[in-house]
């Protein structure tokens, strides 16, 4: 290994800030200023002894996000340096699938992705969305009480989800159950992630046997020729990105809008849209808020720091986000993306204008069927899940008029074709 320059800046002797402590859930803003102070790049820990660069300036992640010849998305060395308890490992393994991969091999598993969700058409997911919330908003209307984030968010995207990749409607808390062990680390990491791989593994055994009209089944029957171990990392993939990240960006918007005269009252006349909450919750409880992860090829002098080998660079958006703010937040165009929570450079989500969609949709969709739902607990008194990775509700309580969805007035049926 290159030796230590003397005007670089090594973390020897530095404390870590502990992501992984239930503080930062309750206020990760403070963990995020004491990673800052250490400069543009701090020192952490994801677990117990898992140290980690932390990236907290949009200019260095950006540096990274786009510096394919220096970082790597492969883990494989690192995992050699970590316990095989570690409860970071569920999300951070080596996996043959595009978020592990570079170069042309992770051009070939992405062109698959891109490919197989160009078939879902806009008007299609649209109506798949309006399905989920009737199927909910029916569930829970009579109550005249909810947790938005229990009974909607985390169902909802479930529904969703199992309606692109072929299962039925039951199977959504086996989902729910193994992601959310594995995304909070801790003692259940492991389970979590036994959970959620059998969960794939039995999806892709059923559609190896019996092809459908669904993501799994378009990616085995892909030109591109992927294995089936392929495709069952690819699905474990596209799963789990797409489940845990989607239900916390719809429960941290609606957390935002609900209660708040600004988005709420307004919600229908479109005068404060639902993108615009979508975009505050992006730049301030942005729903992956560390889990842009890479590692340098060889020791690097980066910003200042001297990166070793073998230990994570972490990209933290939720410290973009708040780093990025402005001293006038007028300022901010609707827009601005200075976030970066959708990454940039050749590992950017892929699948961006679908997650969109979905959590517009569904807002919009609910507050239909639901007019006058009044959070229970005020905003700045709401739990959040812990874990480093994201930024998640534990839940958002409401309550409303109790009534019938079915005669509610304005609200969308599904479009003719989503299966039911």
């Amino acid at each position: 290994m290159s030796a230590f320059p003397a005007d670089r800046r090594d973390f020897a002797r530095t404390a870590p800030v502990r992501l992984w402590e239930d503080g930062f859930a309750s206020d990760p803003h403070r963990y995020y200023a004491a990673l800052r102070s250490q400069g543009v790049v701090g020192w952490a820990e994801l677990a117990p002894g898992v140290p980690a660069y932390v990236v907290t300036d949009r200019r260095a992640a950006l540096d990274v996000l786009h510096d394919q010849e220096t970082f790597s998305h492969d883990p494989r060395a690192w995992e050699a340096t970590v316990p095989a308890d570690s409860p970071v490992l569920g999300m951070m393994r080596w996996r043959p699938n595009a978020l592990f991969a570079d170069g042309a091999e992770h051009v070939r598993y992405r062109t698959t992705l891109i490919d197989v969700f160009d078939l879902v058409e806009p008007h299609d997911l649209r109506g798949r969305v309006h399905r989920a919330v009737r199927l909910l908003a029916e569930r829970i209307g009579p109550r005249g009480e909810a947790d938005l984030v229990g009974d909607f968010a985390r169902p909802l995207i479930a529904l969703v989800l199992n309606d692109l990749f072929g299962l039925p409607d039951s199977q959504g808390e086996r989902l729910n159950e193994g992601l959310g062990k594995m995304m909070e680390g801790g003692a259940q990491a492991a389970e979590g992630e036994a959970q959620f791989a059998q969960y794939v593994l039995e999806l892709i055994a059923a559609k190896a046997g019996r092809r459908g009209d669904d993501l799994p089944s378009h990616l085995l029957d892909h030109p591109a020729g992927l294995t089936r171990e392929e495709v069952t990392w690819q699905v474990f993939l596209t799963l789990g990105a797409g489940y845990e990240p989607t239900a916390n960006l719809l429960s941290n918007t609606l957390s935002r809008i609900l209660g708040n005269p600004a988005y709420y009252s307004t919600l229908t006349s479109g005068a404060r849209p639902v993108m615009d909450a979508v975009v505050e919750v992006l730049h301030h409880e942005t729903p992956l808020a560390n889990y842009g992860v890479y590692y340098v090829r060889r020791p690097v002098s980066f910003h200042g720091v001297w990166l070793r080998e073998a230990v994570p660079v972490v990209v933290s958006y939720g410290a973009l986000g708040r780093f990025a703010e402005r001293e006038d937040a007028a300022g901010r165009h609707p827009n601005d993306a200075s976030h970066l929570s959708w990454g940039a450079g050749a590992h950017a989500c892929p699948v961006k204008q679908h997650t969109l969609l979905l959590v517009t949709e569904a807002i919009e969709q609910l507050t239909l069927w639901l007019p006058d739902l009044e959070p229970v607990v005020p905003r700045d008194q709401l739990a959040w899940r812990p874990g480093p990775f994201h930024r998640s509700l534990s839940a958002l309580p409401v309550r409303f008029s109790p009534r019938s969805p079915a005669i509610a007035s304005g609200a969308s049926s599904p479009s003719q074709g989503v299966r039911t």
